[in-house]
């Protein structure tokens, strides 16, 4: 904990940003259980409520490797800040909706909202290394799941009760409220987002053939790259994984453990629970872990306590072991993530950094998808728990390759470019505490 303190006291751009992603999140959560919820209230349909999440989900299989080429090409603190701006308005709509006749506005401001994260996303990881040193990298990078997981616990809560008492249109102005607060909080930023771009001059053809070379360039890297290469395989492998628990997870609860709604909600918020307290583990280990290591153990770790809870109900049908064994996966799922993301930052050169993110989001989202189909067709024929245990054996499975794959040459120096930053950075932090020291005053948190 008090290495989590530490970092957020002392970096105070970090500090503006997770503080931004909070809000944000929040509020994506509110909006996304009120729509789904209310959705399903006006309509009736499950495929509406299907369609509600498909529509912000295609966008990143669409655009997420393109929208990493831009978060190379243009200032990343500015990118952030009209992205925000964009999602708060473009949540508008949604206020036109009152039966089932308009639900297809819900489609179409779910893409657009989706859309624009494309943008947002590749932006906010390629900026992070520029905001903390490297020894603090990974550290950063656990307060940043932590951020994830707090706001999937509140906004998930509140999401549902907001629904209820105010329908779309307190979610909707509750979301664009959050994203208006996220970009005043951005613009206080103080380290700058600007990238070495290349000029932007000629006809539009010319530039659009240079976006699709930086974008081909982009993903060679990736593919040549040995530690990257490797980390592709992993998110690959993973992701199915996560398709597959997303399809499953909510007919297992049903008709495996013959549980509630209520049941579901409390399985799902224990996981976030988890994913808290793997944050601060991991924020406290950022110094001495290696983040390849993190990533290996973390992964195996993870896949072995979900077969524990895809498992168990063969010889003990209940809900209890099921809530607990979320609370324990949470730890080495937090410890996964945040080694895979502080990989993938030290691994890539920061003009690089965006395009990289975008090839992962675009991968994730195409394997997301094929996971989705396959658990679909697959459960039919041969079960619920069996494909499911497919996912949590793939993290087996992948943790153990990462574990003999990285073992040499993983955990890159940061390049000198994003060092030089923070080191500014944390030079003008020192130099502001000592001014503070002799005038008798404490720095504030």
């Amino acid at each position: 904990m008090r290495a989590t303190w530490r970092i957020l006291a002392w970096r105070r751009d970090l500090r503006l940003v997770l503080s931004a992603g909070i809000i944000s999140l929040t509020g994506d959560w509110i909006l996304t259980i009120g729509l789904i919820y209310r959705v399903y209230a006006v309509t009736g349909s499950t495929v509406a409520s299907a369609l509600t999440m498909a529509s912000s989900f295609a966008p990143q299989v669409l655009l997420g490797a393109v929208a990493g080429v831009f978060a190379d090409r243009w200032d990343r603190k500015r990118t952030m800040i009209a992205a925000d701006l964009l999602l708060a308005a473009g949540l508008l709509p949604l206020l036109l909706v009152h039966d089932a006749a308009q639900v297809w506005i819900v489609f179409a401001v779910m893409f657009w909202e989706g859309s624009v994260q494309q943008f947002f996303s590749p932006a906010e990881q390629a900026m992070v290394p520029r905001l903390v040193p490297d020894d603090e990298l990974m550290a950063a990078n656990a307060v940043s799941g932590q951020v994830s997981n707090v706001s999937r616990l509140a906004g998930s809560a509140l999401g549902g009760i907001l629904a209820a008492a105010g329908g779309i249109i307190a979610v909707t102005l509750i979301d664009a409220a959050s994203f208006l607060a996220s970009a005043l909080l951005l613009a206080l930023v103080r380290t700058t987002g600007r990238t070495a771009a290349s000029s932007e001059g000629g006809s539009i053809r010319a530039r659009l053939a240079q976006v699709g070379a930086e974008l081909r360039d982009g993903l060679q890297m990736s593919a040549r790259h040995a530690v990257l290469r490797a980390l592709m395989i992993f998110a690959l492998v993973t992701s199915v994984g996560e398709g597959i628990m997303s399809t499953l997870f909510t007919p297992f609860v049903e008709h495996v453990l013959h549980g509630t709604p209520q049941d579901l909600g409390l399985i799902v918020a224990a996981q976030a629970v988890g994913g808290i307290v793997g944050g601060i583990v991991a924020a406290a280990s950022g110094h001495r872990a290696r983040a390849s290591r993190l990533l290996s153990y973390g992964a195996i770790v993870f896949g072995l306590v979900d077969l524990a809870i895809f498992l168990y109900p063969l010889g003990y049908v209940a809900v209890w072991p099921a809530i607990v064994g979320m609370i324990i996966v949470g730890l080495p799922g937090a410890l996964t993530l945040a080694g895979l993301i502080t990989l993938f930052q030290r691994s890539s050169e920061d003009s690089y950094r965006g395009r990289v993110f975008g090839a992962v989001s675009a991968l994730e989202g195409v394997t997301v998808l094929v996971g989705t189909l396959a658990a679909g067709y697959l459960s039919r024929f041969v079960g619920i728990v069996p494909v499911l245990a497919v996912q949590g054996a793939g993290y087996v499975v992948a943790g153990l390759v990462m574990l003999a794959w990285l073992k040499d040459g993983a955990d890159p120096p940061v390049p000198a470019a994003d060092r030089d930053e923070a080191d500014r950075d944390e030079a003008d932090q020192d130099e502001l505490t000592l001014i503070a020291a002799d005038e008798g005053f404490r720095p504030l948190p």
